[in-house]
């Protein structure tokens, strides 16, 4: 037996994760009483390189050894 969450569009229920069912396997279907919004159906779809929109090229070389950095100028020399 599995559990999978998903969310009901008005016109088909969506899987948020993967279905392992053979066809005509029986099913049970528990309709809950709560709501997810938009965001939670949009988490299907990866977001990977979801950021890189915003990526400057011209930073990445002052974030190379950043945080080494800004240890120093907090902390001292040691």
């Amino acid at each position: 037996m599995q559990t999978v969450e998903g969310y009901y569009d008005g016109m088909n229920i969506k899987p948020l994760g993967r279905v392992r069912a053979r066809p005509n396997q029986r099913l049970v279907i528990t309709i809950m009483d709560e709501f997810i919004g938009p965001r939670k159906v949009a988490e299907r779809e990866s977001s990977r390189g979801i950021l890189a929109k915003y990526a400057n090229p011209e930073l990445a070389a002052q974030e190379e050894g950043a945080w080494e950095r800004a240890m120093l100028e907090k902390h001292g020399d040691g």
